[in-house]
């Protein structure tokens, strides 16, 4: 066998193809699916993925609890989501079959590692007859391969002992998909030297494997036709595959740069956040310091400390933490600094699903603070967009001295996508001046600093750095008097420095640019989204409009301010449509906001929308009267 791809002409050509690798949590599905996904991008296809990880850390092994799956979808063409069906299933055991069967399209390829289905096996997984003789698999294309044995016979010349040779049977996978629809495999040979490399036999298990995965593909009849998915046309640049947490995390290292200020991020390790952490503690190079704090109380207090200090101060965690960090959130409201909140959300409540995706915390990120505490919410909508979304939070912070909420979630934060990589001199300029000299006088006339004189525009306080002569000031939850900064506890001055803090919120909506209506303004029926549903929303609108019914879409990167022309805008249409990964949190605002009959389309699975699911969702109002 050769490691370059025969593209015969007798492989048959498909524009689309999705593939779910699935077996235990530690059988390396997700490595498998990773590498199929970074081999597609290189070689040029459009993709979308879907990790899906056991809720649990150490879930028994050979359960339907344990089961850790990787979907993903490429594409000769433009696509947003992982799919809604997969066409190809990977079962690597009997509890594997039993979580993602029911996904599997009908007629569907399904692969199975028939050596995993004995019955100790079959026992945990409730199966009380063998599925592969019991006709549960009948309707599907099955290819069965005795994946664990065949692993561990390409490993035995290598003197590998046949346990650890088995743990490269996700490789012997990986190797006859990537023959099946005709996947280049230098790239898979090339990383595997480069990540195994420091030990010589686990390099040359994986190698062995991979490379009879492919061979099997070549000799057996079983597998019959081969396809190929030609790559997508995609806007002319250079291009990388990118999780949101790893886009999110280069938008934060880019804001810092942009900014022309060190970064500090203070964070507690929190799925799905901890990779933001992980991926900034690479690049002090950039004046990035990271501290994994002991508490999420902890890490909040560290970033609005970096704040006072000068620094874009930074804190990132989940739900749970965004509820311990919102008494220093506060704080920052109070006093006034430029500070980040990301919160990549998970199924709730309390500890929940740490591993499933879900979009409820924007409630908590609008109202969840005592007392009238009003900041920017930003919603990042898809993994590459990640990137932008962490500079416009930023911007905004920045710019207006307020703490900011960013939001992504376990979809985005684990799903890839391809990222046309920006030129940086399209970035925008987001730097801002210290105050360096004071900026008042007494009543005798000499000079004084006042923390809390605003800019007339932005109603932004000055930002001094501790340290600067002539400009001590003081900071704290106490209420604040108006430009002194004393503390001060009258009802009249509580009043304006209320109102003062709401009408600086307010201001931030005068930056955005017109809210943009996809699709036909004169349709009856808008779909109102926000975060990651744009996916979803984005392939039903393409399909609905393909099919010739009208449809309106507006999707929300800003969800606090909401754009001064959302009102009007939602308004035109008869229909409002509000798909939430909750039981319809933006709806009920909307709804109260502009006194219109948005109707919610709520999710709580821990899974994202399918396409299907909106699709469905508009036909029935459409048929509604």
């Amino acid at each position: 066998m050769t490691d370059t791809i025969d593209r015969s002409e007798d492989a048959s050509v498909l524009d689309r193809l999705v593939v779910r690798f699935s077996g235990d949590s530690g059988d390396g599905m997700q490595l498998t699916g990773d590498r199929f996904t970074s081999v597609s991008a290189t070689f040029g296809n459009d993709l979308s993925t879907l990790p899906d990880f056991p809720a649990e850390i150490r879930a028994p092994a050979g359960t339907v609890n344990g089961v850790s799956s990787f979907q993903v979808h490429i594409s000769d063409h433009e696509i947003t989501t992982p799919g809604d069906e997969p066409n190809v299933l990977v079962a690597m055991n009997p509890a594997a079959l039993k979580a993602d069967l029911h996904r599997l399209e009908k007629g569907g390829t399904l692969i199975i590692n028939e050596d995993a289905f004995d019955e100790r096996n079959l026992e945990k997984a409730h199966y009380t007859s063998n599925p592969l003789d019991d006709g549960t698999i009948s309707g599907y294309r099955v290819i069965k391969v005795p994946m664990t044995s065949m692993t561990k016979d390409a490993c035995e010349p290598l003197g590998v002992k046949p346990r650890d040779a088995e743990r490269s049977k996700n490789f012997f996978a990986l190797g006859l998909v990537s023959f099946m629809y005709t996947r280049p495999i230098e790239p898979t040979v090339e990383w595997i030297e480069e990540r195994f490399g420091k030990n010589e036999m686990v390099a040359g298990a994986n190698t062995a494997a991979f490379k009879a995965g492919f061979h099997f593909g070549e000799t057996t009849e079983a597998v019959g036709h081969r396809f190929e998915v030609r790559p997508a046309k995609l806007p002319a640049g250079e291009y990388t595959s990118i999780t949101g947490n790893t886009a999110l995390a280069w938008g934060l290292v880019a804001a810092g740069q942009l900014a022309k200020l060190p970064i500090t991020l203070g964070s507690y390790p929190i799925t799905p956040a901890s990779d933001i952490l992980h991926e900034l503690s690479k690049h002090k190079h950039f004046g990035i310091r990271t501290v994994q704090a002991e508490d999420e109380i902890a890490a909040a207090g560290m970033a609005l400390g970096a704040a006072f200090a000068g620094h874009l101060g930074i804190t990132t965690t989940s739900g749970p933490g965004v509820a311990l960090k919102s008494e220093t959130i506060s704080l920052a409201i109070s006093i006034e600094l430029p500070m980040l909140i990301i919160d990549i959300q998970r199924g709730g409540p309390s500890t929940g699903l740490p591993t499933k995706t879900e979009a409820s915390d924007l409630n908590m990120a609008l109202y969840g603070r005592h007392g009238e505490a009003p900041l920017p919410v930003v919603a990042s909508y898809s993994p590459a967009q990640c990137f932008h979304a962490a500079i416009e939070a930023a911007r905004i912070a920045l710019k207006y001295r307020t703490p900011v909420i960013l939001l992504s979630d376990g979809y985005l934060a684990n799903g890839s996508e391809p990222w046309q990589i920006p030129d940086v001199d399209s970035l925008p300029d987001i730097s801002v001046p210290f105050t360096i000299e004071p900026n008042g006088t007494d009543a005798d006339g000499n000079p004084v600093f006042l923390p809390y004189l605003r800019d007339p525009d932005t109603l932004a306080r000055p930002w001094a750095i501790p340290g600067t002569p002539g400009l001590m000031h003081r900071v704290g939850g106490l209420e604040k008097e108006d430009k002194t900064g004393n503390v001060n506890y009258t009802p009249e001055n509580h009043q304006l420095m209320g109102d003062l803090r709401q009408a600086k919120l307010e201001r931030i909506a005068a930056d955005y640019p017109e809210t943009e209506i996809v699709g036909d303004e004169d349709a009856e029926i808008c779909v109102l989204g926000w975060g990651s549903t744009w996916a979803a929303i984005h392939s039903a609108v393409q399909r609905q409009r393909r099919d010739g019914k009208k449809l309106a879409w507006i999707h929300l990167e800003h969800l606090n301010p909401l754009p001064n022309d959302l009102g009007d805008k939602l308004k035109r249409f008869d229909k409002v449509l509000v798909p939430e990964l909750n039981r319809g949190q933006l709806c009920q605002l909307v709804r109260g906001r502009y006194l219109i009959d948005a109707q919610p389309v709520s999710k709580v699975a821990g899974l994202p929308f399918r396409t299907r699911e909106i699709e469905a969702a508009i036909d029935a109002a459409r048929s509604a009267r």
